[in-house]
C-alpha cells in the first residue's frame, strides 16, 4: 500500500490564527483578521454562508474591528511589520482598500475606544502630544472635527466606556498589570469606581448599564476578581457577583435580554456563564473550547465566541442558546484530525518553598517519542500556558518531543496574590520555580539531564537566557526568542506608555541596581555555555532588536555555538506565515542537531 511520511513542520503552520471578528448588526456578515492567505488581512463571511472572502488588503496586524450601525463603512486598526503603532483606518461597507482615518507620524499610536450609536463620532485613545500617559479625543465624521477630552496624566489613562448619551465617560488608569484604577468623568467632575483607589487592585470591563449605571470587573479587596456596580446618582460601589475560586476577565451586555455573559478564568481554562440581573441566577454555559479569546453578544441574544482548545486551533462559533454551538469556522491541521494530536496533562508540583505550581505536561505518543523533553516558560511574566492550541507544540510533539510548561509564581488564574508574586522579582521565585519543575520531571522519569531543552519567548525568552546562564548542567541547548537580555538596557527600551508602570512591575534600576544585576541574564555569561538559537524581530517595541544583539555579540566574543536569525518585517511575534515556518523549521533543525 501507499506509505506516507510524518506530517511536515509546513502542515501544522498552515494552520491559521484568528485574532478578532466582529458580527455586524444585522448578523448577515461576519469579518475576522486572520493570516489565511500567509499575511494578515481581514475576512469577511455573509452568514448563513461560511464560505470566506477577502474584505481588506492590507498585509498587517489589525487591532480592532467595528462596523457602522448604519452599515456605511467599517473601521479597523493597522501596525506596521509589528511595530505596535496602531492607526484608524476606514472601509466601504463592502470591503476594499483601508483608507487612513484617524492616523499621524509612524511613531505615534491610535486606539479605537468607542463608535456612537449613530456611527457619527469615533471616540479614541492617542500618543500623539502625550505619549506616556495618552490623551483621549473625539472625531467628528461629519464636519471632521477634533476635539481633546481627557489629558492622561500619573499614569497611561484609557478611555474605556461611554454612556449612550455621550455625557458620561470612564478611564482605567494603568500603574501596573495588578494596579489598575477607574473613575467616572461627568463634564469636570470625576468619581473613583472603588472606594479607596489607592488600595491596590484591578477596575476593568466597564460597561453602562443605562446612562447612570455602570458595571464592571474588579479584584478590589478580594483575591478573584468579581462583577461591581457604581451608581452615578448616589456615587455608591456596591458588589453584585463573585464566583467561588475563579476570576472574571469579561462581562458583556445584552441590554434586550437585561442578562450578561461573563468569561471566568479558572487555572488553564475558561468557563462561560449568563447572569440574568433582575433575577440574580446564574448559570454556567457550555462553551465549544477550552480557551475562549473574546465573546460578542448581538442584539437577538445570539453568542458569537472565538476560542481554540489544545488540539482545536482557532475557530468561531455561533450560539442561539450557550449551550448548542455552531461552527463558523473550518480552521484546521492540515491532513490531521484532533486524535493525531496530544492533548496535556494538568499536573501540579510543589516548589521550593512548598508553593503549588500547576503544569501542563504534553506528553509525546509513544510510536513518536524521541525520548527528550522541552522546558517550556511562558511569556508576560503575568499571563499563563493554557489548553489553547500552539501549532509550535503539536508540531514538536508530532517530532517526538514531549513539552512541559508550569505556571510559575506571577502566572494569572490563580488569584491576585499570587499574579503579583513576580512584582519586582522577574529572576529568583519564578526561576527556582522552574527549577523545582525541572527536579520533578527527573524524579517523574520524564526526562534526564542530557535530553532536556529549553525553549522559551519574551519573558520566556529572558526566563530561558536566565536559566542558562545560572543552571546550565540541566539542558541540551537553547532556544531565545526575543527575550530581554539586560534589565538595565530593558527598562530604558520600553514604549513610551509602558515606562510608568515599569517601577512597580520590575523595579527602579538605580534603587535595586544590585537586582537587576543578579537578575539579568547578562550577568551569566559565563554560565551560558551550551548551544544556542536566537530569534529576534526587528521591529520589536517590546523587546527592541538590541537586546538579541547584544547578548550575542557578547557570547561570539566568548567563541560559544550561538546561532542568530532575525526577522526584518516582524515585531514582537510572527505574523506572516512563511516567517512563521522559517522560524520553526529551523528551531527543529537545531534541536534534532543537538539530540545526541
Amino acid at each position: 500500500m501507499i506509505q506516507f511520511p510524518k506530517p511536515t513542520v509546513e502542515q501544522f503552520f498552515r494552520t491559521y490564527v484568528i485574532t478578532d471578528f466582529s458580527v455586524n448588526k444585522n448578523e448577515d456578515r461576519l469579518i475576522f483578521s486572520s493570516n489565511l492567505n500567509g499575511k494578515m488581512n481581514l475576512w469577511a463571511m455573509d452568514l448563513p454562508d461560511t464560505f470566506p472572502y477577502l474584505f481588506a488588503h492590507h498585509d498587517e496586524s489589525c487591532s480592532f474591528i467595528q462596523f457602522d450601525p448604519k452599515n456605511r463603512y467599517v473601521l479597523a486598526g493597522f501596525d506596521k511589520d509589528g511595530d505596535e503603532n496602531h492607526q484608524i483606518y476606514a472601509l466601504p461597507n463592502e470591503g476594499g482598500l483601508p483608507q487612513p482615518l484617524i492616523t499621524g507620524e509612524s511613531q505615534e499610536k491610535y486606539f479605537f475606544s468607542h463608535l456612537s450609536e449613530d456611527g457619527k463620532r469615533v471616540y479614541y485613545m492617542t500618543s500623539e502630544g502625550n505619549p506616556s500617559f495618552l490623551n483621549a479625543r473625539v472625531r467628528n465624521l461629519e464636519d471632521n472635527s477634533d476635539t481633546l477630552l481627557n489629558t492622561g496624566e500619573v499614569s497611561p489613562t484609557e478611555l474605556s466606556a461611554v454612556s449612550d448619551n455621550e455625557e458620561a465617560f470612564v478611564y482605567l488608569r494603568t500603574f501596573a498589570n495588578t494596579y489598575v484604577t477607574g473613575f467616572v468623568k461627568v463634564g469636570e467632575e470625576t468619581h473613583s469606581l472603588t472606594p479607596d483607589p489607592k488600595k491596590v487592585h484591578v477596575a476593568f470591563e466597564p460597561v453602562f448599564v443605562d446612562d447612570k449605571t455602570i458595571y464592571f470587573v474588579t479584584d478590589y479587596e478580594s483575591e478573584y476578581s468579581y462583577v461591581a456596580k457604581f451608581d452615578l446618582k448616589t456615587k455608591e460601589f456596591s458588589s453584585v457577583l463573585e464566583i467561588a475560586d475563579e476570576s472574571i476577565q469579561t462581562i458583556k451586555w445584552n441590554k434586550d435580554n437585561n442578562k450578561f455573559y461573563l468569561l471566568t478564568e479558572k487555572g488553564v481554562t475558561d468557563v462561560l456563564y449568563s447572569y440574568e440581573l433582575e433575577s440574580e441566577k446564574l448559570e454556567r454555559l457550555t462553551a465549544p473550547v477550552d480557551v475562549i479569546e473574546k465573546i460578542q453578544v448581538a442584539k437577538s441574544g445570539n453568542l458569537y465566541l472565538l476560542g481554540r482548545s489544545a488540539t482545536i486551533p482557532h475557530n468561531i462559533y455561533q450560539s442561539t442558546d450557550g449551550s448548542s454551538w455552531n461552527q463558523l469556522t473550518n480552521n484546521r491541521v492540515l491532513g490531521l484530525s484532533n486524535d493525531d494530536m496530544v492533548e496535556p496533562e494538568v499536573v501540579s508540583y510543589k516548589s521550593f518553598d512548598g508553593m503549588e505550581i500547576e503544569s501542563l505536561l504534553f506528553k509525546a505518543k509513544p510510536e513518536n517519542d524521541n525520548g527528550h523533553t522541552i522546558l517550556w516558560p511562558h511569556g508576560g511574566p503575568q499571563a499563563s500556558e493554557r489548553k489553547m492550541f500552539r501549532s509550535m507544540f503539536q508540531c514538536f510533539l508530532n517530532r517526538g518531543y514531549t513539552i512541559f510548561a508550569p505556571n510559575f509564581r506571577g502566572s494569572t488564574g490563580y488569584g491576585s496574590s499570587f499574579v503579583k508574586l513576580v512584582e519586582q522579582d522577574w529572576g529568583e521565585g519564578p526561576r527556582l520555580d522552574n527549577v523545582a519543575g525541572i527536579e520533578w520531571l527527573f524524579a517523574n522519569k520524564i526526562t534526564t539531564r542530557e535530553k532536556l531543552f529549553l525553549v522559551g519567548g519574551s519573558y520566556g525568552g529572558y526566563m530561558a537566557l536566565l536559566l542558562h546562564g545560572r543552571h546550565p548542567e540541566y539542558f541540551k541547548a537553547v532556544v531565545d526568542i526575543f527575550g530581554p537580555s539586560d534589565l538595565f538596557t530593558f527598562i530604558n527600551s520600553v514604549p513610551p506608555h509602558w515606562k510608568p508602570i515599569m517601577e512597580r512591575w520590575l523595579g527602579d534600576p538605580e534603587r535595586d541596581k544590585e537586582r537587576f544585576i543578579k537578575d539579568s541574564p547578562v550577568t551569566y555569561l559565563d554560565g551560558m555555555t551550551k548551544p544556542m538559537l536566537v530569534i529576534q524581530g526587528a521591529k520589536d517595541p517590546r523587546v527592541v532588536k538590541e537586546e538579541s544583539d547584544q547578548i550575542v555579540a557578547k557570547l561570539e566574543e566568548k567563541g560559544r555555538d550561538v546561532e542568530y536569525l532575525v526577522l526584518e518585517d516582524e515585531g514582537h511575534g510572527f505574523s506572516k506565515k512563511e516567517n512563521e515556518i522559517k522560524v520553526y523549521n529551523l528551531m527543529l533543525d537545531f534541536l534534532e542537531k543537538h539530540q545526541g
